[in-house]
Parts: structure tokens; C-alpha cells; sequence
């Protein structure tokens, strides 16, 4: 999974997401490579029609030469990045974190079948723009008091 947490000013933030699944075929990548993230970033721009500033951790994948080309080509995007751990000051971290406990107790059948109750799960924070701005709250990021 790869998400974004995405406030524009004046307006209720959004979550965003991907989600891939590693089905384990030979020469299969298990993880996002740089042109996944980039291709989130870029849904991102086009959603929220601004400039990004994203505020990034340090995953290799996040700070790779390809993904600094790949942001070097965006001239509406500026990457901050965050301290080496710093999963506290990382909004993210907190979807994640929520989405993981309600799975807790969860007995599945397939890979697709989480990854469907997974999305299902980050559909339901999607519609509760309280529950993000407490996640982005949680980081002392500061929000706009009053969002249509």
C-alpha cells in the first residue's frame, strides 16, 4: 500500500491511495518501484488541482536517484524530507496504524480478500475528514480552523 494524506487550504483533507499485490511470480516486484510513486503523486496533482509539497520518509525507494529524477521533472512538486525515524510526524503512519487494527482478529481466504477488506477500510477513513485531521493533528501539522 502507498498513500497520501493531502490538505489543501480551505478545504477537509483527503486520503489517497494504491495498493499492489505481490503475488510472488518470478521477477515480480514486491514492493512500489519509483514510477508507482511517482504515478500516485501525479494522481495526486491532478486531483487536488495544485502544487504538492509532499513531505516524505526516508524509504530507500523514496530517495532513490530515479525518484529524485522523477521529482526533479515535476516543477509543481517540492519534497521535504523527514528526519531518518520519525513515524510521529508522519500522518500516514497513523491511516496505516488504524487500518492495522482493524485487522486484528480478521481470518481471510486469499490475498485478494484482504486487499479488499483493506480497501474497504481505507474507503470508510476516506469519508471521515475528522479522523484525518486527527491524524494530521497528531503530527502538529496545523490545519485551517474552519474547511467548507
Amino acid at each position: 500500500m502507498a498513500g497520501l494524506c493531502c490538505v489543501r487550504s480551505g478545504q477537509r483533507p483527503h486520503l489517497l491511495y494504491r495498493a499492489k499485490i505481490h503475488r510472488g511470480r518470478k521477477g515480480e516486484r514486491r514492493s512500489f518501484a519509483e514510477t508507482d510513486y511517482a504515478a500516485l503523486i501525479d494522481a495526486a496533482h491532478q486531483y487536488l488541482k495544485a502544487p504538492i509539497v509532499l513531505i516524505w520518509d526516508n524509504l530507500n525507494t523514496h530517495i532513490s536517484t530515479a525518484m529524485r529524477q522523477l521529482v526533479a521533472a515535476r516543477d509543481w512538486l517540492h519534497v521535504i524530507q523527514l528526519p531518518a525515524y520519525a513515524p510521529d510526524l508522519n500522518p500516514i503512519e497513523s491511516v496505516w496504524s488504524h487500518v492495522k487494527r482493524s485487522l486484528g482478529n480478521l481470518a481471510v481466504t486469499t490475498v485478494d480478500h484482504l486487499a479488499m477488506i483493506v480497501r474497504n477500510r481505507l474507503k470508510r477513513i476516506q469519508y471521515r475528514p475528522n479522523l484525518l485531521t486527527s491524524f494530521l493533528t497528531q503530527t502538529g501539522l496545523t490545519l485551517d480552523p474552519d474547511p467548507p
